[in-house]
C-alpha cells in the first residue's frame, strides 16, 4: 500500500464554495473511482490557506489509472465548470501532488514492507 498526499491553495473568499464542492461532489466522485480517502484537513501557512487529503492506493498503477479516470469524468468536468462560473474563477490555487512509500521503521507499519529502509 501507499498513500498520496494532495495539497491545494484555497482562497479565502472562495472557501465555503470549495468546501461545498469537495464535499459535495468531488469526495463522491472520487469514491465512484474507486478512491480511499483517509483523511482531510484544512491548513493555513504564513501566505495562503491550503486544503489538504491523504489518500491509500494499492500501488502506483492503480493511483494513475483511477486519477485518469476520475479527471475524464463528464459530471466532474461538469461540476468544476458550473462551480468556477458560479464564483467568477477557479476555486483552486496551486496544486502538490505526493506519493509517499513508507519506510520499512515507520510506527504506522509494524509489518514488514517493501518500502526504504529495509
Amino acid at each position: 500500500m501507499i498513500h498520496q498526499l494532495r495539497i491545494y491553495e484555497i482562497f479565502e473568499d472562495t472557501k465555503a464554495a470549495f468546501h461545498d464542492r469537495f464535499r459535495d461532489h468531488a469526495a463522491r466522485l472520487m469514491r465512484r473511482h474507486g478512491f480511499d480517502i483517509r483523511a482531510m484537513w484544512e491548513a493555513r501557512t504564513d501566505t495562503r490557506t491550503e486544503f489538504v487529503y491523504l489518500l491509500a492506493w494499492p500501488d502506483e498503477a492503480t493511483l494513475r489509472a483511477r486519477w485518469s479516470a476520475f479527471m475524464a469524468d463528464e459530471e466532474w468536468s461538469r461540476i468544476k465548470r458550473e462551480t468556477g462560473a458560479a464564483v467568477g474563477g477557479p476555486l483552486v490555487g496551486a496544486i502538490e501532488d505526493r506519493v509517499l512509500l513508507p519506510v520499512a521503521y515507520s510506527p504506522a507499519f509494524p509489518a514488514p514492507c517493501s518500502g526504504y529502509g529495509k
